[in-house]
């Protein structure tokens, strides 16, 4: 075998994959806050799960996993009816 036939390392200055992992991170940490809703104080906006303070196809919030007595949500800010509904609905099992 001479010295043609064996194949070659690619070479990578330092410069362009700090540039390369820069990027990769960024885009990164970019895709995950873009999938993430607004949170304020740990818990959810009332707008941004579509909560309702009617119960939706017999739903109720008194029945799912995350309704805190008397009047609360774990996941949810403000007050929460009983009889309301909002698209993190779980029942509770």
């Amino acid at each position: 075998m001479t010295d043609d036939d064996k194949p070659h390392p690619v070479e990578v200055s330092r410069r362009r994959f700090l540039w390369t992992a820069a990027v990769g991170t960024g885009s990164v940490i970019g895709l995950s806050l873009m999938g993430t809703p607004a949170r304020a104080g740990g818990k959810m906006s009332q707008k941004a799960v579509q909560y309702q303070p009617i119960p939706k196809h017999g739903n109720r919030c008194v029945d799912c996993a995350l309704w805190q007595t008397p009047a609360s949500c774990q996941a949810v800010e403000g007050p929460i009816s009983p009889a309301g509904w909002c698209t993190l609905f779980a029942p509770k099992g």
